[in-house]
């Protein structure tokens, strides 16, 4: 059901803990996480690991930390990560990758589906020269967020991997959105993560956790981390409050997560027959994007202030168009809803008096 009688598809990051996670928080036993001695956050890590298919894993504040950690052990001051054009690591993440790690981004493009062309990957890797940085890591995005939650395959990641490895390169999977990949594909989440070096995950998005991220890697690779961490400040000590809930989602939330697909393919249907909307690409997970008819008299900005009058809440990503998410707390009824506000204001024929700006996540 919705929250606070507010239907939020702006993300999956607006839910909130469910009460089997408030419960858990509460009781939480915990200690000093920075001296190793939280066994919640321990027992959080181990389990991550474990399904992701790793030797170990590290708790982190966000995912944005946990990718910026991951990018900092694989690489250097003056080396390179080669990532999408429209990857988050590379557009929303304020540019750490070379204002902290100090490492090069090589953009290149994301087709539509998410993955990088294998063809451009080798043409980017570095020759040995002195004029040129050095191709450390490759990062792949799974689901692809500005792709349209685009999930990329078991057998895809497999060849980047193998390509990667072969020439001494580390590859690193954003996972954020993962375990709505696997559910998509209905397979183990490892088998989209183990192929990798590293891997991130958010439990804080559509798991429904309340903050927080984990890293996995070897162990080697997660005691380097811990170092990073500490020097980001992520030191949380006794955050066994928080992986708390971090347990209880990956215990109950990743098997519910088709429900999260099959709302956002009905809000897909139902989109795509209203008049002066046009559903953009497939959706394969819990993202809908949405543009707007050039015939509409009204911008994205002020579309979303249009249907927030009516309770529904989405994301403006560019001039002409929206996002929506679905999750946990978005139900079948709330999409037939949705459906309905999303009609009534698309017939309104009035002329835009937006300034507002489009957001990006």
């Amino acid at each position: 059901m919705s929250i606070n009688s507010v239907i939020d598809l702006r993300s999956d990051t607006v839910t909130v803990p469910t009460p089997a996670m408030r419960e858990a928080m509460a009781g939480a036993v915990v200690g000093d996480d920075v001296f190793g001695e939280d066994p919640t956050v321990n027992a959080l890590q181990e389990l991550a690991a474990e399904r992701l298919g790793f030797e170990a894993g590290l708790f982190v504040a966000s995912g944005t930390q946990g990718n910026l950690i991951a990018m900092m052990v694989h690489g250097g001051k003056g080396d390179e990560a080669i990532v999408g054009d429209q990857a988050h690591l590379y557009l929303y993440e304020q540019g750490g990758l070379a204002s902290i790690a100090g490492i090069n981004p090589r953009p290149l493009v994301n087709q539509p589906d998410g993955t990088l062309r294998l063809d451009q990957i080798e043409a980017a890797i570095r020759g040995d020269d002195a004029h040129f940085p050095v191709t450390r890591i490759i990062a792949l995005e799974n689901t692809h967020n500005r792709m349209g939650g685009a999930v990329l395959s078991v057998e895809y990641t497999r060849r980047v991997a193998d390509f990667a490895h072969a020439r001494g390169i580390a590859l690193h999977v954003d996972g954020a959105r993962v375990f709505n990949a696997a559910a998509a594909l209905d397979i183990p989440v490892r088998d989209l993560t183990s192929p990798a070096d590293s891997a991130t995950f958010c439990l804080s998005k559509a798991l429904s956790a309340p903050v927080g991220s984990v890293l996995c890697g070897s162990r080697a690779f997660i005691r380097a981390a811990h170092r990073r961490r500490k020097v980001l400040g992520g030191g949380m000590r006794q955050a066994g409050i928080l992986a708390a809930a971090g347990i209880v989602a990956l215990e109950t939330m990743p098997q519910r997560l088709r429900d999260d697909h099959a709302n956002a393919r009905a809000l897909s249907a139902g989109l795509a027959g209203i008049p002066g909307l046009r559903v953009v690409g497939d959706v394969p997970s819990n993202m809908v994007y949405v543009d707007l008819d050039p015939a509409l008299p009204f911008d994205a900005v002020e579309l979303t202030r249009r249907l927030a009058k009516h309770r529904i809440k989405v994301v403006a990503t560019f001039a002409r168009r929206i996002r929506c998410v679905t999750h946990c707390w978005i139900s079948a009824d709330d999409i037939r809803e949705a459906l309905q506000v999303f009609a009534e204001v698309a017939r309104t024929d009035a002329p835009s008096a937006s300034t507002g700006r489009a957001q990006s996540y």
